[in-house]
């Protein structure tokens, strides 16, 4: 059975060196098509030390069917890899952010991004044709300042098919019963996408380690509704950088633990979190 994304994994964790020169020139030739003077919406690639990913995210970003206008920019976040000279050979507008995390790199591409609405994208994550097109159709709905959709995760030898799709089953519909009075817990920065004028009312955090994008998304609610957008056609697909290498019945078990502590904050809305300590950026 063919998948949608099964052509951009035969360049998926390689090295940029075995990337066929045919692969990086329609990708070039195809985002410069795509590339809008007045977009409604940004796309904004962050990366860091993804020069075995970013190609095949940009290759997947270049084929993408949308009928609204789209800008594509990068924000190398200063690897020491290939990564800039992939976003150089791809032609799109790019950006280098010496400090490092994820809240800076997101903060840098809001900072140049000219769409109405911006698009969270991670460079190890493939996106099918339909998702900008489907997610921008439901951010324009009257209310919605911001939307989510659902992942999942590349099949492999170490995971099999049928302990993914319980896994994912089962995180679905967690995130699913979360989501009614906690929808900012149940975001996903890999697959996040709101109103670019409110998001920088609502600069991005930098002084934690993970969670930007919760956090975010709990500060646009004051503006509209989080939706989540569950249309097979909405989603990615990623590698495992949350589970390694560890069976997803591990993973599932350690999900489990990290999310019964304090489980009754699902049945609650609040509009302030406090950080845990570990989470703190160390000046």
């Amino acid at each position: 059975m063919s998948h949608w994304y099964d052509k951009y994994l035969s360049i998926y964790g390689k090295p940029f060196k075995e990337v066929p020169q045919s692969v990086i020139d329609e990708t070039h030739n195809r985002l410069a098509a795509l590339q809008s003077p007045e977009p409604l919406a940004s796309i904004v690639v962050i990366a860091y030390n993804e020069e075995t990913h970013l190609q095949a995210c940009l290759w997947a970003i270049s084929e993408i069917q949308c009928k609204y206008p789209v800008e594509i920019i990068g924000v190398d976040n200063d690897s020491k890899d290939r990564t800039a000279e992939i976003f150089e050979k791809s032609g799109i507008p790019w950006y280098t952010e010496y400090q490092h995390s994820c809240g800076y790199a997101r903060r840098c591409g809001l900072q140049h991004a000219k769409g109405r609405f911006y698009f969270d994208v991670d460079s190890d994550t493939l996106y099918p044709p339909h998702y900008y097109e489907i997610m921008l159709e439901h951010l324009l709905k009257p209310g919605v300042s911001c939307v989510s959709a659902t992942w999942s995760y590349f099949p492999d030898e170490n995971h099999s098919k049928l302990g993914l799709k319980l896994f994912e089953m089962a995180r679905d519909l967690f995130l699913w019963i979360q989501h009614f009075k906690r929808p900012e817990l149940s975001v996903r920065g890999l697959v996040f996408a709101y109103n670019a004028d409110y998001g920088r009312q609502e600069p991005y955090r930098v002084d934690i380690i993970r969670g930007e994008d919760g956090s975010m998304a709990l500060a646009l609610k004051k503006y509209g509704k989080i939706k989540f957008v569950r249309d097979k056609r909405c989603r990615a697909i990623t590698g495992y950088g949350t589970i390694g290498n560890q069976s997803m019945w591990k993973s599932f078990i350690n999900h489990v633990k990290v999310q019964m502590k304090g489980i009754t904050r699902i049945f609650h809305k609040t509009d302030h979190y406090e950080d845990s300590e570990d989470n703190i950026v160390k000046q």
